[in-house]
């Protein structure tokens, strides 16, 4: 059942993303194991990850998960960095610092 993203939890999105982890480690021949050894990873840890039944896992560990198959790279597209707003600049093309209102006291 493929669920839109606007009903989906954490919890969900978790899931997911340990079937796609199991997949794409199962396709580079390496076991649980393997895995557990190089992130330092509990081997049940890994299955429930694996198996989609975690709800939470901490980023740290994802990131290493990530290492492990060559896809630590791919976070930036989580948020890829912005371009600078062109209404920072001005026409001599430097950067306008933010006008601050002063706080005068009205007499």
């Amino acid at each position: 059942m493929i669920l839109s993203n606007k009903s989906l939890t954490a919890a969900d999105i978790i899931g997911n993303l340990g079937l796609r982890f199991r997949d794409y480690r199962l396709r580079l021949r390496m076991t649980r194991k393997e895995v557990a050894e190089a992130t330092s990873i509990g081997m049940t840890t890994l299955y429930k990850f694996e198996s989609g039944n975690m709800t939470d896992i901490s980023f740290s560990t994802l990131m290493r998960l990530l290492k492990v198959l060559g896809l630590d790279e791919n976070w930036d597209k989580l948020l890829p960095e912005l371009p600078e707003s062109p209404y920072l600049y001005n026409d001599k093309e430097k950067k306008i610092q933010r006008v601050r209102k002063s706080k005068k006291s009205e007499v």
